[in-house]
């Protein structure tokens, strides 16, 4: 929810032709914060089973690992990161003041709303990219959860690797999210979203097509690590699209945006990526149940992603305002 309203400034804060750049460096230094906080947590407080965490220590400031005290403070420390992360934002953003006061309540706020639902279907463009996000954005977070369920059932790894995968995807988002944003605003962001679904469609069929056996029909030599290996790079691939998709995503939104009203337009872009979250999951889990095979479970993916490069077709580089 807070989203909507951090997104809905970025117009304001930057010239339009810098908006990619500086979406692409805010979701990495986001990313960042994640790998610095799992740096942090990971060898100091979560503890294992045998209650020492991974420098087999119990966890600092004097916590219970018997109990899984330390396990346990994530929950506080998330939320002491939330209030860090946000004093330079409180701190040091400004917002551009209204031209005009606002009056109303919330009959005409929702009178407005249902007028500008309307409208979405004449707005070719936006209502093309918003239907497009939905279908891409609901196949990347599938793939962000299918990633542990995938490792754990079809390669057999322990959580500790599982842990390391999240942590390499992590640092490639953070990486290519600002990799990304440079090429935002020197391509405009439909060429990076084409670009990043592609890549990721690629990762699903390596996934759907890769047992620990073989790969595309081709036999691994026996007890070899290049599955491992393969779903690495595939960790690392999945990081790296998704961090730039988010950005670039945002920055189309902009272009997408009404200047006077784009909290409206954000409020939208957030709607769409949850109307329809259960739609992957529940894909996932209904094809995996009718093969029996978790690993094809994944391809509703593929089509879902499919589904929205298609709708890219209509959408304008520059919005519905212009070329």
């Amino acid at each position: 929810f807070t989203t909507i309203f951090t997104n809905s400034m970025l117009p304001s804060l930057v010239p339009r032709e810098d908006t990619g750049k500086i979406s692409g460096s805010g979701f990495a230094l986001g990313y960042w914060g994640g790998v610095l906080a799992l740096a942090i947590m990971f060898p100091l407080f979560v503890e294992n089973a045998n209650g020492v965490t991974l420098l087999g220590n119990p966890p600092l400031l004097g916590l219970d690992g018997a109990t899984r005290e330390g396990t346990r403070l994530v929950g506080p420390f998330v939320a002491m990161w939330f209030i860090i992360g946000m004093i330079p934002f409180f701190l040091w953003v400004r917002e551009k003041p209204a031209d005009v006061q606002i009056e109303g309540n919330t009959r005409d706020a929702l009178r407005q709303l249902w007028k500008t639902l309307k409208s979405l279907p004449k707005r070719h463009s936006m209502f093309a990219f918003l239907t497009s996000s939905l279908f891409y954005r609901d196949a990347l977070n599938g793939l962000y959860g299918f990633g542990a369920l995938y490792a754990k059932g079809v390669l057999g790894w322990e959580i500790m690797m599982i842990g390391v995968f999240g942590v390499i995807s992590a640092i490639t988002a953070a990486i290519f999210a600002y990799f990304g944003g440079i090429l935002d605003k020197k391509f405009g962001p439909k060429p990076v979203l084409i670009g990043t679904i592609l890549a990721l469609i690629t990762v699903c069929v390596i996934v759907v097509s890769m047992t620990r056996e073989s790969l595309f029909g081709f036999a691994f030599a026996p007890d070899s690590q290049m599955p491992d290996i393969i779903f690495f790079i595939c960790g690392g691939i999945i990081g790296a699209a998704g961090g730039m998709l988010q950005a670039s995503s945002r920055t189309m939104m902009v272009r997408h945006a009404d200047p006077e009203r784009p909290t409206e337009a954000f409020g939208l872009y957030a709607l769409s990526g949850k109307a329809t979250a259960f739609l992957a999951p529940a894909l996932i889990a209904l094809v995996s149940e009718i093969s029996g095979n978790q690993r094809i479970g994944i391809t509703p993916l593929i089509l879902l992603f499919g589904i929205s490069l298609v709708l890219l077709v209509w959408v304008k580089p520059q919005g519905d305002h212009g070329e």
